[in-house]
C-alpha cells in the first residue's frame, strides 16, 4: 500500500485514538494500584471516549488535570484525554480511596478492550490488503 495515507480513513483514525486512550488509561490505572497505600490518594480514571465524535473527526485532545497540587504528575508528560476522580464510597483511615479489587477489574477490562481493538485493526488492514490485491493496486 505505498503512497496510500491510511490516516485519512475515519475508522482507522478512531482505532488509533482508542488505542491511545487505552494506553493512557492503563498508565493511570497502574498509578492507582501503585498508590494504594498513599495517604489521601484519590484514584483517577479517564473520561470515556465518544465513538461518534471520533468517527465524525472531532478530536478530544484535553490535558489531564490533578485534583491536588501535591499529587505527583507521574509519567503523563502530555496527556491528551480528560482525567476524572474515580468516585469511591469508601476511604481508609489515611484517606486513601483506592479499592484494589476494583482497580484490578478495570485493568483486566482495559486489557480485553485493547485486544479487541487490536483484532479490529488487524481485520481492517486485512480487508484493505484483500481489496487492493484484487484491484491490482
Amino acid at each position: 500500500m505505498p503512497g496510500m495515507d491510511l490516516s485519512s480513513i475515519p475508522l482507522l483514525q478512531a482505532i488509533k485514538q482508542r488505542m491511545a486512550w487505552l494506553k493512557e488509561r492503563q498508565t493511570l490505572l497502574a498509578e492507582n494500584v501503585a498508590n494504594a497505600d498513599t495517604p489521601g490518594y484519590v484514584p483517577q480514571d479517564l473520561k470515556p471516549l465518544d465513538f461518534r465524535a471520533l468517527l465524525s473527526g472531532r478530536e478530544t485532545r484535553l490535558a489531564l488535570m490533578k485534583t491536588s497540587p501535591s499529587h505527583m504528575g507521574g509519567s503523563k508528560s502530555a496527556g491528551q484525554f480528560t482525567s476524572v476522580a474515580d468516585p469511591s464510597p469508601e476511604r481508609t483511615l489515611s484517606g486513601n480511596a483506592v479499592d484494589l479489587e476494583s482497580e484490578m477489574m478495570k485493568v483486566s477490562q482495559n486489557a480485553a478492550d485493547h485486544q479487541l481493538v487490536t483484532d479490529i485493526y488487524r481485520k481492517q488492514i486485512g480487508m484493505l490488503k484483500a481489496v487492493l490485491g484484487r484491484s491490482g493496486g
